[in-house]
Protein backbone atom coordinates (compact mmCIF):
# COMPACT_ATOMS: atom_id res chain seq x y z
CA UNK A 1 0.00 0.00 0.00
CA UNK A 2 1.31 3.43 -0.64
CA UNK A 3 -0.18 6.71 0.63
CA UNK A 4 0.45 10.33 1.12
CA UNK A 5 -0.98 13.84 2.00
CA UNK A 6 -2.59 16.07 -0.01
CA UNK A 7 0.38 17.76 -1.64
CA UNK A 8 2.42 14.98 -1.54
CA UNK A 9 5.04 16.40 0.86
CA UNK A 10 4.43 13.51 3.33
CA UNK A 11 4.29 10.03 1.89
CA UNK A 12 4.65 6.48 2.89
CA UNK A 13 4.15 2.61 2.00
CA UNK A 14 2.70 -0.11 4.11
CA UNK A 15 3.55 -3.63 3.73
CA UNK A 16 1.41 -6.34 3.69
CA UNK A 17 -2.27 -6.68 5.35
CA UNK A 18 -3.70 -4.03 7.19
CA UNK A 19 -6.23 -4.27 10.33
CA UNK A 20 -9.26 -3.20 9.63
CA UNK A 21 -10.39 0.54 9.62
CA UNK A 22 -11.01 2.17 13.68
CA UNK A 23 -13.63 4.59 13.08
CA UNK A 24 -12.99 6.77 16.58
CA UNK A 25 -15.77 9.57 17.74
CA UNK A 26 -13.62 10.73 20.91
CA UNK A 27 -13.43 14.40 21.36
CA UNK A 28 -9.78 14.68 20.20
CA UNK A 29 -9.72 12.66 17.26
CA UNK A 30 -13.20 15.32 15.84
CA UNK A 31 -11.17 18.67 16.73
CA UNK A 32 -7.91 16.85 14.79
CA UNK A 33 -9.49 15.57 11.95
CA UNK A 34 -13.00 17.74 11.66
CA UNK A 35 -15.15 15.11 11.70
CA UNK A 36 -14.63 11.21 13.29
CA UNK A 37 -11.09 9.94 12.78
CA UNK A 38 -10.44 6.74 10.91
CA UNK A 39 -7.54 4.60 10.60
CA UNK A 40 -5.98 1.14 9.71
CA UNK A 41 -2.20 -0.24 10.93
CA UNK A 42 0.43 -1.61 10.33
CA UNK A 43 3.12 -2.84 12.65
CA UNK A 44 6.51 -0.67 12.67
CA UNK A 45 8.64 -2.94 10.87
CA UNK A 46 6.32 -3.02 7.68
CA UNK A 47 6.06 0.92 7.20
CA UNK A 48 8.04 3.30 5.96
CA UNK A 49 7.97 7.01 5.56
CA UNK A 50 9.47 7.38 1.93
CA UNK A 51 9.04 11.39 2.45
CA UNK A 52 8.71 13.46 4.92
CA UNK A 53 9.05 17.08 3.91
CA UNK A 54 6.32 18.81 5.29
CA UNK A 55 5.67 15.95 8.31
CA UNK A 56 5.41 17.34 11.93
CA UNK A 57 4.52 15.68 15.09
CA UNK A 58 2.17 16.81 17.49
CA UNK A 59 1.95 15.59 21.03
CA UNK A 60 -1.85 14.57 21.76
CA UNK A 61 -1.85 13.47 25.02
CA UNK A 62 -0.18 11.99 27.61
CA UNK A 63 0.07 8.44 25.67
CA UNK A 64 0.10 9.44 21.90
CA UNK A 65 1.40 11.43 19.23
CA UNK A 66 -0.32 12.59 15.66
CA UNK A 67 1.52 13.51 12.39
CA UNK A 68 0.28 15.50 10.07
CA UNK A 69 1.51 17.52 6.95
CA UNK A 70 2.55 21.23 7.57
CA UNK A 71 2.41 22.51 4.00
CA UNK A 72 -1.26 20.86 3.44
CA UNK A 73 -2.88 19.72 6.71
CA UNK A 74 -3.68 16.20 5.94
CA UNK A 75 -4.32 14.41 9.53
CA UNK A 76 -1.88 11.31 8.57
CA UNK A 77 -1.02 9.52 11.97
CA UNK A 78 -1.82 8.44 14.80
CA UNK A 79 1.35 6.53 17.18
CA UNK A 80 0.72 5.50 20.53
CA UNK A 81 3.56 5.37 22.95
CA UNK A 82 3.56 1.96 23.96
CA UNK A 83 2.70 0.09 20.74
CA UNK A 84 4.82 -1.03 17.93
CA UNK A 85 1.97 0.06 14.98
CA UNK A 86 1.73 2.63 13.10
CA UNK A 87 -1.96 3.68 12.59
CA UNK A 88 -2.51 5.58 9.27
CA UNK A 89 -5.59 7.32 7.67
CA UNK A 90 -6.83 4.83 5.06
CA UNK A 91 -8.15 8.10 2.87
CA UNK A 92 -4.73 8.98 2.67
CA UNK A 93 -4.04 5.58 0.53
CA UNK A 94 -3.50 5.58 -3.25
CA UNK A 95 -6.50 3.56 -5.20
CA UNK A 96 -8.68 0.52 -3.91
CA UNK A 97 -7.43 0.08 -0.14
CA UNK A 98 -9.84 -3.76 -0.16
CA UNK A 99 -9.88 -2.59 3.58
CA UNK A 100 -13.08 -2.60 5.72
CA UNK A 101 -14.65 -1.08 8.47
CA UNK A 102 -13.98 -3.50 12.21
CA UNK A 103 -15.40 -1.24 14.18
CA UNK A 104 -16.35 2.42 15.98
CA UNK A 105 -15.18 3.63 19.90
CA UNK A 106 -15.84 6.37 21.97
CA UNK A 107 -19.71 6.53 20.37
CA UNK A 108 -20.50 8.61 23.34
CA UNK A 109 -18.51 11.49 22.16
CA UNK A 110 -19.90 11.26 19.21
CA UNK A 111 -20.75 15.13 17.09
CA UNK A 112 -24.53 15.50 18.15
CA UNK A 113 -24.98 16.39 14.15
CA UNK A 114 -24.94 12.86 12.58
CA UNK A 115 -25.70 9.20 13.76
CA UNK A 116 -23.84 6.13 12.75
CA UNK A 117 -26.59 3.57 11.41
CA UNK A 118 -24.27 1.20 9.31
CA UNK A 119 -24.51 -1.70 11.38
CA UNK A 120 -20.53 -1.77 12.35
CA UNK A 121 -19.88 -3.07 15.89
CA UNK A 122 -19.49 0.08 18.71
CA UNK A 123 -16.75 -1.16 21.07
CA UNK A 124 -17.11 0.95 24.71
CA UNK A 125 -13.91 2.25 26.16
CA UNK A 126 -10.77 2.39 24.38
CA UNK A 127 -9.02 0.80 21.28
CA UNK A 128 -6.27 1.12 19.27
CA UNK A 129 -6.92 3.76 16.30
Amino acid sequence: MRGACLCGAVAFEADGEARPVVACHCNECRKWSGHFWAATSVPLDRFRLTRDEGLRWFRASDRASRGFCALCGSSLFWKPDDSDRMSFSPGALDGATGLRMGHHIFMAEAGDYYRVNDGTPELEGDDEE
